[in-house]
Parts: C-alpha cells; sequence; structure tokens
C-alpha cells in the first residue's frame, strides 16, 4: 500500500476510526465499516474506495485534496464519488473542479449535494446521517452517524409469535424506529457548534476539535475565530456520555509534547480514560 499521508487509526466496538488532523494542515477521517469519510484536507491512498464523503466547511486544509481524490477515482475507473457539504459550497467547488479539470486535462466527475442544518441523509436501511449547523468563520456544518433499527413495540411485548405475525397480516405496524448515534463529526467550530447538538454529547464515538489548550490563549478569541479551548472542554465534562472522546485539529503552535503535559496536568483521568489525543 502506498503510504502518502499520515495516518492513525482506533478500532472500538466493530467502528474502525481512520484519520489525522492538524490546523491549518489536513484533516480527513474515514469509518469504514460505514463507507464514509469527513472532510479532505488530505487522501491517504488507501481512502480511494470510500464514495461517500462529508465536509464540514471550505478551508483548504478540509478540502484540499478534493479534487486529487476525485481525479484518482476517474484514473482508476471507479464510479464517480458522492460529496455533500454545506449548501453555500456547492457552485465555488464546481468552479474549482472546473478550473482544475481544465489545468489537468482530465474530467473530474462527483455528485454534490447540499448538506443543510436539520437535513437528513439516507446512507441505507440500517444507516442516516443528520447534519447539525457548527459555528466557523464561514458556512460549516457536523455531522452524526445514526443506527437505526426497527424494534417491536413496547405494547406487544410478550406476544405470542403467531399473534404478531397476525397483527402484521392486518397491515398494524408492531414495529417502531429505535436510534442509535453511533459517530459524531464536529468539524471546525466554537463549543457553540457542539452545545447546538446534543447526539453528539451521546454518540459511541465523539470526534471534537480541540485546536487550543494554553491557558495563554484566551478563549473569547478563540471562540471568535470558531474554535474551542481545553476548558470549553472541561466545563462540559458531565456531559459527555460518548465511550470514546477522540480529541484533534491541534495548533501548530504546539509540539505533542507540550499538548500531552498540559492536558495530563488539567485533566489526568483523561475523562475515565475515555479521551484519545489523536497526535
Amino acid at each position: 500500500m502506498i503510504d502518502n499521508a499520515p495516518l492513525r487509526s482506533l478500532v472500538h466496538k466493530g467502528l474502525t476510526v481512520e484519520g489525522y488532523s492538524r490546523a491549518a494542515v489536513q484533516s480527513y477521517w474515514r469509518i469504514p465499516e460505514l463507507k464514509l469519510g469527513f472532510d479532505l484536507g488530505g487522501q491517504p491512498w488507501n481512502f480511494m474506495a470510500t464514495s461517500t464523503w462529508f465536509i464540514t466547511h471550505t478551508h483548504l486544509d478540509h478540502i484540499a485534496a478534493l479534487p486529487v481524490y476525485v481525479a484518482r477515482r476517474r484514473m482508476m475507473k471507479m464510479e464517480p464519488p458522492t460529496i455533500y457539504l454545506p449548501e453555500t459550497a456547492i457552485e465555488p467547488i464546481e468552479k474549482l473542479l472546473k478550473a482544475v479539470s481544465r489545468l489537468d486535462r482530465g474530467r473530474l466527475p462527483c455528485t454534490l449535494l447540499p448538506a443543510r442544518p436539520g437535513d437528513e441523509i439516507e446512507l441505507s436501511r440500517e444507516h442516516v446521517v443528520t447534519v447539525s449547523g457548527t459555528c466557523h468563520t464561514l458556512p460549516s456544518v457536523g455531522y452524526v452517524v445514526w443506527d437505526r433499527r426497527r424494534k417491536l413495540k413496547h405494547e406487544y411485548h410478550g406476544l405470542p409469535g403467531d399473534k404478531i405475525r397476525d397483527l402484521r397480516l392486518s397491515g398494524v405496524d408492531v414495529t417502531q424506529e429505535s436510534r442509535t448515534p453511533l459517530v459524531a463529526y464536529l468539524g471546525d467550530s466554537s463549543p457553540e457548534g457542539l452545545d447546538r447538538c446534543p447526539a453528539m454529547f451521546e454518540a459511541v464515538i465523539l470526534i471534537t476539535e480541540l485546536t487550543f489548550v494554553a491557558h495563554s490563549h484566551r478563549k473569547e478569541k478563540i471562540h471568535k475565530f470558531g474554535h474551542m479551548h481545553l476548558d470549553d472542554l472541561l466545563a462540559r465534562r458531565e456531559r459527555f456520555h460518548n465511550e470514546v472522546v477522540i480529541a484533534t485539529h491541534f495548533s501548530t503552535r504546539y509540539t505533542d509534547d507540550r499538548i500531552r503535559r498540559i492536558i495530563a496536568k488539567k485533566l489526568p483521568d483523561m475523562l475515565d480514560g475515555r479521551l484519545q489525543l489523536w497526535l
């Protein structure tokens, strides 16, 4: 396999999180079992087989590899990918792809679709993606991937199988939809974007930006530019019901060792062991 971009991975309850993120450098994530990815600031070669992507916003460290990814799939004779992104970004991205196509003298076939806050996007019979508005310096959204199942309604529990069958045959809907948030991806946002979507605190796995950690970086200025500080995470500690919280998108002003030292001092229990620093 060609190793052309940094990559880390974590496996939890049958879900694999693969990716890398550093502020102003590149952000890209993939959940292979769900057949989707988030953001295309870079494109590891082995991500190419994933054909559905959800873009949070159009800063270059989150979209720079989009034309490369589309071109590679065409070169490998793969089906054109489907890419969801904030609605206001569709026209500029179309123009970008046209310009790159002229420069490259090659087609860049893909389907660009809007992701609006409040939208529900069908992935499959078992999975759906919801879109929430986040708070950054330009239009941005976050995503939650849900597992959905049909379960027997409470009032029919205990009934014999033949009775349930007869009810179904008579036209009675004996089931109801049950949803579980599996993976939440915040993208770049001030803490208000996290607070707007309660499901992010409930997802099995949360991938959240944590751009700033040092005391010298003032929260007010950080929030103005659409980012989070370690103090924002600490203030919400009791709200995180996630089994795994991946903190990522750290500022390049910090070394990895400094990030570890600061967080170890302020949060020595690492959210009861649930916090993963993506360095």
